[in-house]
């Protein structure tokens, strides 16, 4: 379970004698795989503070924030006191592909409810994590299993990475002769993506490792460029 701590602004201690610091809230889980055999999925949030939070939710797809999610998240906006523990369900409201998996932003902020005093000062966070919808077709079946199916090749400056599997490839690390390439994020279902390749390397062998259902980090893959 990750903890999300909010943080010193830079600059405004020069301007604040006092900086109200809260200790945010817990959010089960840096993921959400969302089964399609299934109603619904669940997140917790919980409150170790020594304060009430506001917690508010919402979903959107990663390419834009205009077009309607197939989803709700009940409750979308609660208090949450201290020591508390909710369960926010998320439920499916539309069609999505069936023979593949889709991918959204799950955005959970944390809004700290205190007195005010002078020369304090709140935050409100914002944490982001993926809500990946896996359709009942794909039961059984991990990203992992199909990592190795993932195709490499050298496009300019840049790695590019074709996926011809059915799922999202999360990767936690990409290295090509050993370097480690900058940002590595993700490559759609039967799409490309491409990364910048490191300063120097052209070619030579390409690792890398895939981020698993439970925000884990699998094993060493193989591949060369």
């Amino acid at each position: 379970m990750k903890r999300f701590r909010n943080k010193l602004l830079p600059g405004l201690l020069a301007l604040l004698s006092t900086f109200a610091v809260n200790a945010g809230v817990d959010i089960g889980g840096t993921r959400v795989v969302y089964d399609g055999a299934k109603k619904e999925a669940a997140l917790s949030v919980s409150n170790p503070d020594s304060v009430p939070y506001l917690i508010q939710s919402w979903l959107e797809y990663p390419d834009s924030k205009d077009k309607s999610v197939p989803f709700i998240i009940t409750p979308p906006l609660y208090r949450l006191d201290r020591g508390q523990q909710n369960i926010m369900r998320i439920v499916r409201t539309g069609s999505l592909p069936e023979n593949k998996e889709s991918m959204f932003w799950l955005s959970v902020k944390t809004i700290p409810a205190a007195e005010r005093k002078n020369n304090s000062l709140q935050i409100a966070i914002k944490t982001r994590i993926k809500l990946l919808y896996r359709p009942a077709a794909l039961k059984g079946q991990i990203p992992e299993d199909s990592a190795n199916k993932l195709s490499w090749k050298r496009s300019g400056n840049q790695l590019a990475v074709s996926n011809p599997t059915n799922f999202y490839m999360n990767f936690n690390q990409i290295t090509v002769a050993g370097k480690d390439v900058p940002e590595p994020t993700y490559v759609a279902p039967g799409a490309t993506a491409t990364f910048a390749l490191p300063p120097g390397v052209a070619s030579g062998p390409v690792t890398f490792k895939i981020i698993n259902d439970y925000g884990g980090v699998g094993p060493i893959h193989h591949a060369a460029i």
